[in-house]
């Protein structure tokens, strides 16, 4: 059924979807998503992942999953955050995708809609201490096109060199707010 709404979200706006990749390959990631300057981007990349049938979750503040409608939000794949508090956070995201058979844990390292002066870089802890991939996903609004299309493995690769790699992958990533979005990602 969420196949065919993401399919329905997508398709009555005049975006499509882009996936390049066999996520058949790909049980457990990081997954990248980029550019964030809009609560746009949310709509699109739910109804993409939806139609992609991507098993997925997200950190969202836990004010979102407390109220009234805080079961809904739950259901989308967020999962509550106090940001109040201490938190090892790369620790307890490494171990929701170790406890998982097949997870997708969203990240979206801008940390704001806000223009960013650069990434947070927590996505790559997290993946390398997971030991599992990133996979870059996007929503591009000069195309109307939503998508995955990069799978960049961790190993022992230099943070420097996953960058490098990423902000070439995203150079050409129209986002909703152009100038909101900082294209050198570090």
């Amino acid at each position: 059924m969420k196949k065919f709404i993401g399919q329905l979200m997508l398709s009555t706006i005049g975006w499509k979807l882009d996936n390049h990749l066999d996520l058949s390959k790909v049980d457990k990631c990081v997954l990248v998503c980029a550019p964030h300057t809009s609560n746009w981007d949310f709509y699109f990349t739910i109804a993409a992942f939806w139609q992609m049938g991507i098993p997925m979750k997200m950190f969202i503040k836990d004010a979102w999953t407390k109220p009234w409608y805080g079961y809904f939000i739950k259901q989308l794949g967020g999962i509550g955050i106090d940001r109040s508090q201490k938190h090892n956070m790369v620790e307890f995201a490494a171990g929701v995708l170790n406890k998982a058979d097949k997870l997708y844990l969203i990240n979206t390292p801008e940390g704001t809609r806000s223009y960013a002066e650069k990434w947070k870089t927590g996505f790559y802890h997290i993946a390398k201490t997971a030991n599992v991939p990133i996979v870059l996903a996007y929503c591009d609004y000069d195309k109307k096109r939503a998508g995955i299309s990069k799978i960049v493995e961790v190993n022992d690769r230099p943070l420097n060199d996953i960058l490098d790699e990423i902000e070439k992958f995203y150079e050409n990533v129209g986002a909703k707010y152009p100038e909101l979005y900082n294209k050198k990602i570090y």
